[in-house]
């Protein structure tokens, strides 16, 4: 005779509650109304802070574990991915919460962006939600806590044996206060502190919040900037991605390729966010990259042409959102995805749906 209660629900019983809609449509239901009744930033903070909270309690990890997506190994740069799913940069600017993110069921995490100095970023208010459109508009401006404090909290990380079992990429950025003149300079002194921490490294020249970044794109500037890392002991083992903005000219992107390809870039990021709001109602237009559903059309076409043009692995992300557009960025050629707004809007659901239809 079962009693219930007696011995307490079984793993099994567990596992089958989480597997239910209801639990996996939860966050939806339940924890998306309570974080968009605050400020987006706000959220952002208080997301991260209970996710760097879970990283440190084997218990709550093994509960976030229920909402894994099945397995589905790919391999890419000589790393093994558990699935193409990855976290992408932003979310998770200073590392703090590795080990929540892989126990969610990512395949791969890309922390950053972190620059070589500490700097708060633009003033806020700073990151607006459009729900209508499921996107988001935020002028960050790289605010972390610089790469060496990162570098710290990631060797303490990796000693305490709760490193992840998943890929993990640190995407480097050029600090505010430095010019452009001397950005190889400050790129190279964040790939010094993390080409031993990284499974691999990805450049950001892309970003539209930080004023000139988005020149280190230019075929003299971004020669020179793998140049430099290039020459670096060791970097020839880590690979190195470019991340690139949606807002290219064609022109641009065949430059840039050229570029990428004789510097044996690993691959690249496709896409950043874009400065192209024509999308955007402007009575509710604010300054700064937009990303989520308006992106998608743009992003899955830059894809497209990349994978026309070259043989460099691409990552996809912008405008993924449910299976349909992750399944379009496959198909445009993308070997790996990455999510950020659509997680903001569907939570670790959309891993799930993802990964399904694969």
């Amino acid at each position: 005779m079962n009693v219930h209660g007696a011995t307490g629900p079984s793993r099994t019983g567990i596992r089958r509650a989480f597997e239910d809609p209801l639990p996996m449509n939860s966050y939806e239901r339940l924890f998306r109304p309570l974080l968009f009744s605050l400020d987006p930033e706000t959220a952002h903070r208080l997301t991260i802070e209970l996710l760097r909270g879970a990283s440190h309690f084997d218990l709550a990890l093994r509960v976030l574990r229920f909402f894994q997506p099945p397995s589905k190994p790919k391999t890419l740069f000589g790393l093994n991915f558990p699935n193409p799913i990855g976290l992408a940069a932003g979310l998770d600017k200073n590392g703090v919460a590795l080990p929540a993110w892989a126990a969610l069921g990512f395949g791969f995490v890309e922390i950053g962006t972190v620059t070589a100095k500490a700097q708060p970023g633009n003033p806020e208010p700073r990151i607006f939600r459009l729900p209508n459109q499921q996107a988001l508009i935020n002028r960050l401006g790289f605010n972390n806590d610089g790469a060496d404090a990162v570098a710290r909290r990631l060797r303490k990380l990796r000693d305490s044996g709760r490193w992840p079992a998943v890929p993990v990429g640190i995407n480097i950025g050029k600090s505010r206060a430095t010019s452009l003149e001397h950005a190889a300079d400050d790129y190279l002194y964040s790939f010094r502190l993390f080409r031993d921490l990284a499974d691999y490294i990805t450049l950001n020249v892309s970003s539209p919040n930080t004023p000139g970044l988005r020149d280190l794109q230019e075929p003299k500037a971004l020669s020179a900037l793998l140049h430099a890392i290039g020459d670096e002991s060791g970097a020839a083992t880590k690979p190195v991605l470019v991340k690139i903005s949606p807002d290219l000219s064609p022109s641009e992107l065949k430059g840039i390729l050229n570029i990428c390809g004789e510097n044996k870039v690993a691959g690249l990021i496709a896409t950043n966010t874009t400065l192209d709001h024509s999308s955007v109602p402007p009575e509710i237009d604010e300054e700064g990259g937009l990303s989520g559903i308006p992106l998608r059309e743009k992003a899955t076409a830059l894809v497209r042409n990349i994978v026309a043009q070259s043989a460099i692995p691409v990552i996809a992300s912008g405008g993924i959102c449910d299976a349909e557009s992750a399944g379009e960025k496959f198909q445009a050629g993308a070997q790996l995805v990455q999510l950020y707004t659509g997680l903001v809007y569907h939570g670790p659901r959309l891993l799930h749906e993802i990964a399904k239809e694969l």
